[in-house]
């Protein structure tokens, strides 16, 4: 059974837990305990530890998860309707392989059921295993990682929390539709590395970008399926993490939006926090990112895919070579753009499809300006 991998809340946290008010959110989850395993059929959203990082050389302390379940149980929810479950602990296996097979199954059994597991780690190597995940899903994967950096590494090199993404990227099945990184910092990211993004027509925002317009996100995260965030793109002043020291970065305020943009979008079914090094500091911010995540969820619309675009307002805009359809749903005002299906054999899309963007994707293209995410993914789907 693949949730025979979780290790049990542990007492400390149940007690704590017991020590709570009713009102606070610790009284109100499900936990992994001993005596008991939470019945997955009547959960929404799953939270799971992984204490694995030995792939990430600059984690100077054994990932400890406990001073985040009490920052974050010690909250307040929001109005929130949603079945929350704390499911415990992976443990390192014997190999960071076993590792990886152990994460794979049980986000896999959670995604299945229509879970959506918030995994905390450890190091952002283990988004390859929360990627291998979807293998058996079927589906292609589009993945968004909030990271100062794109985390590819060389083509024979080990995964490692710096090199992860070439693995994804190399490794069959390639399940992998789109990979946006929002929030690089430019020198800390190569020009070849830059370069490569654009040649295999992923997205990519830097900080500034982001930090200036951060509602430039949130049609990123809607198109996302997996959410990784790194530590790291956070500053050091905001994060508390004074080990690997990082003047810039988003503050405490633009990541929790961005972790709300992640909460509220319909497709997000994976979200993981890596790359902390356990300090009581960090794990007040990790536990408002949690919390924000959490109430992004509350506020799902259910949009497309899931709901029908019949009542959408569609717009038509001509170009001098192409003709754009942009839809408009009357629930929420969020705007998208549709991607054509390409009879050619080769493409990744199986029919017409939308894509999210922004209203002034939309103003763009009545000026004549091709939007250049619908550029990419029509150039991706016909490869």
């Amino acid at each position: 059974m693949e949730f025979d991998f979780l290790e049990p809340v542990n007492d400390g946290i149940v007690n704590f837990i017991n020590s709570l008010s009713s009102q606070e959110l610790g009284s109100k989850i499900v936990l992994h305990t001993q005596d008991q395993f939470p019945d997955i059929s009547k959960i929404n959203i799953a939270i799971i530890g992984v204490l694995e990082d030995r792939r990430n050389i600059n984690m100077v302390n054994e990932v400890n998860l406990t001073s985040i379940r009490k920052k974050l149980y010690n909250m307040f929810p929001g109005n929130w309707d949603a079945s929350i479950a704390d499911l415990g602990d992976i443990l390192a296996g014997d190999s960071v392989d076993d590792t990886y097979f152990a994460l794979k199954k049980v986000v896999a059994s959670l995604i299945k059921n229509k879970v959506i597991p918030i995994v905390l780690g450890g190091s952002q190597d283990l988004t390859y295993a929360l990627y291998r995940a979807y293998d058996d899903l079927e589906q292609m994967v589009n993945l968004v990682s909030v990271d100062n950096r794109f985390d590819f590494g060389k083509e024979n090199e080990s995964v490692s929390a710096n090199s992860y993404l070439t693995k994804i990227i190399i490794d069959e099945p390639n399940n992998l539709f789109n990979y946006c990184n929002i929030g690089y910092q430019t020198y800390y990211n190569s020009q070849e590395e830059i370069d490569l993004i654009e040649k295999l027509f992923f997205d990519a925002y830097r900080l500034g970008e982001i930090s200036n317009n951060i509602a430039l996100a949130e049609p990123v995260f809607r198109d996302a399926d997996l959410v990784s965030i790194d530590l790291n793109s956070v500053k050091s002043s905001a994060s508390g993490n004074l080990v690997s020291f990082e003047p810039n970065g988003f503050n405490g305020k633009e990541i929790c939006s961005l972790a709300r943009y992640s909460g509220i979008s319909d497709k997000v079914s994976a979200f993981g926090i890596f790359n902390h090094n356990s300090s009581i500091h960090e794990a007040v911010l990790i536990a408002q990112i949690v919390w924000y995540f959490i109430e992004g969820y509350h506020y799902r619309s259910k949009e497309y895919p899931f709901g029908s675009r019949a009542n959408y307002l569609k717009y038509i805009v001509p170009l001098e070579d192409e003709e754009l359809i942009f839809y408009k749903s009357d629930k929420t005002d969020r705007w998208w753009i549709e991607i054509p299906f390409v009879s050619n054999g080769h493409n990744k899309l199986k029919r017409n499809t939308l894509l999210p963007c922004s209203y002034d994707e939309y103003l763009s293209a009545c000026n004549q300006e091709l939007p250049e995410r619908w550029w990419k993914a029509q150039r991706k789907n016909a490869l």
